[in-house]
């Protein structure tokens, strides 16, 4: 099965999001659907990503939580600002945060999770200085914004890829 269909999981992952995002289920959105599964499936084979390895289900499950709470209150926070309701101290700008995580996939969740969060915007991250450049809307104290992103994310993400 693996030389036909290098990711099953994957195409069939894409095949179901073809369907939703078409919402049809007719013959012909089911072959093409189909076809573009296959040919993203044998596009990811030649790229040959090295598999991720989970070491702690529990703490995915915590981050998890911790994100889906975090973009609550970001939602709120970025809506008083433009409701005009945040103190006028405010500020926008931008700032580095050093990083210990190495893993490419842990970078990887740890740059979804910040630009998923409203109010924050992962801009770049140089690899020789282990430095990762975000903006941030609510620029009031950036080593709370450094606490914050080393304690909330970074710790749980070390725990879970490397």
């Amino acid at each position: 099965m693996k030389r036909v269909l290098p990711y099953p999981l994957l195409f069939l992952a894409l095949w179901a999001m073809w369907l939703l995002l078409n919402q049809s289920v007719s013959p012909g959105q089911l072959i093409f659907g189909a076809l573009i599964a296959f040919g993203a499936c044998w596009a990811m084979a030649a790229l040959g990503p090295e598999p991720a390895r989970v070491r702690s289900p529990g703490a995915v499950i915590r981050l998890a939580g911790r994100v889906a709470v975090d973009v609550v209150r970001s939602n709120i926070a970025v809506g008083r600002i433009i409701l005009g309701l945040a103190p006028p101290n405010r500020r926008s700008g931008f700032m580095t945060v050093p990083l210990d995580l190495t893993n490419h996939y842990g970078l990887t969740v740890l740059s979804i999770v910040l630009t998923a969060t409203p109010g924050t915007l992962w801009m770049n991250y140089d690899s020789a200085r282990r430095e990762l450049l975000l903006h941030v809307l609510d620029l009031v104290d950036e080593e709370e914004w450094v606490r914050l992103i080393k304690d909330r994310y970074e710790r749980l993400l070390i725990e879970i890829f490397e």
